[in-house]
């Protein structure tokens, strides 16, 4: 292209951009403008390719997700018992630490939609619904191979998660009493209770 004329960074290194100003900054100084500086738009020009904030968070939330859902995929299809696997997977899903930037994204998201309308709360659903479905077949896995006792997988996977999210939201606001190790201890202990033991578990 001719001239000095910058062309625009494409959607995924804008989305980069933000999800890296919402870790070092926090998500109250993720604005138009503050990102359009940092990727060299202007505002105007990232409303013309996400319309609202709203949009461009749940853009953002949604390109997290994918990279989530890569190392997710990984983790299912690796060698190693069932137990090992939804270890893996909770430690997956509860947050690194206070101020996590995809949680910190995800609750910013949740707290919108209460004003959103049916396409975002169906593109929410079906990041929820991935998560969903490789818990079912992660548990379903582990009782096929006998290593978890008989449960109705969907409904474990869904009462699973609910406690997931409740702990993570505790670790991502940075509750007291509620850090990270601790979190994946009474998980844990849950698993262990509700499932009961895996042979490779060690004490």
């Amino acid at each position: 292209m001719a001239g000095g004329r910058r062309q625009a960074p494409p959607r995924e290194e804008v989305l980069a951009a933000a999800m890296d100003m919402i870790a070092e900054r926090g998500l109250e100084k993720l604005t138009m403008a503050a990102l359009g500086r940092e990727v060299g738009m202007s505002s105007g020009h990232l409303l013309y390719y996400f319309r609202s904030k709203d949009e461009l968070l749940l853009r953002a939330l949604e390109w997290s997700e994918g990279r989530l859902g890569a190392d997710r995929g990984r983790l299912l299809t690796r060698p190693g018992s069932a137990r090992e696997r939804v270890d893996a997977y909770v430690d997956l899903y509860v947050p690194d630490g206070h101020r996590d930037p995809h949680w910190t994204l995800w609750l910013e998201v949740w707290n919108r939609s209460q004003n959103a309308d049916d396409e975002a709360r169906d593109r929410q659903a079906a990041i929820e619904g991935a998560w969903h479905r490789d818990l079912v077949a992660l548990i379903a896995e582990g009782i096929s191979r006998g290593e978890f006792r008989p449960v109705d997988a969907d409904r474990f996977a869904a009462r699973l998660r609910a406690l997931l999210d409740g702990f993570s939201i505790h670790v991502a606001v940075g509750l007291r009493g509620t850090d990270r190790t601790q979190i994946l201890g009474h998980v844990r202990e849950f698993l262990d209770e509700s499932l009961g033991r895996s042979e490779h578990a060690d004490g």
